[in-house]
C-alpha cells in the first residue's frame, strides 16, 4: 500500500507540470502564460512534493511500529525488545533513515532539485508548439 501511494505521488510529480502546461495553453490565453504556469506549477508541485516526502517518512514510521519498534523507549535495548530477530536489520535501517534528516528538510532539498523540471517542461512544450505551427 505504501509503495502504491508513493508511486502515485511520484507519477503526479512527473505528469502535473505537463498537464498544467497543456491546460494553461488551451484554456487560458494570457499574455503572461509563463508566469502563470510557473506560479501554479510551483504551488501545485510543492504541495505534491511535501505530501510525497511526508508520506515516505510516515510510512517508515508505520512500518517500524508494525515490526514492533517502540518509539517511547528510553534506550536502544528497550526499543528493539518486540522486534523479531529476522526483522532486526530492516528496522535498524528504517531507524537510521527515520532519525536522520527530517522530512521537511528533505522536501525542501528535493524541491530545489525538482524545480528545474518545471522549466524544462515549459521549454520543451514551447519548442513542440513552435514546430507544430511551422
Amino acid at each position: 500500500m505504501a509503495t502504491i501511494i508513493s508511486s502515485i505521488l511520484l507519477i503526479a510529480l512527473i505528469i502535473v507540470p505537463i498537464l498544467l502546461f497543456v491546460g494553461i495553453r488551451k484554456w487560458i490565453s494570457l499574455k503572461f502564460d509563463f508566469w502563470t504556469y510557473l506560479i501554479f506549477g510551483l504551488i501545485i508541485t510543492a504541495g505534491i512534493m511535501w505530501t510525497f516526502v511526508w508520506w515516505g517518512d510516515y510510512s517508515n514510521r508505520l512500518l517500524m511500529s508494525h515490526y514492533g519498534y517502540d518509539f517511547d523507549a528510553m534506550n536502544d535495548n528497550r526499543r528493539f525488545v518486540n522486534v523479531e530477530p529476522e526483522n532486526f536489520e530492516r528496522v535498524k535501517q528504517l531507524e537510521i533513515g527515520y532519525f536522520g534528516v527530517g522530512w521537511p528538510l528533505k522536501a525542501i532539498m528535493t524541491f530545489v532539485f525538482y524545480s528545474p523540471y518545471l522549466l524544462i517542461v515549459y521549454l520543451v512544450g514551447q519548442l513542440i508548439g513552435r514546430t507544430k505551427r511551422k
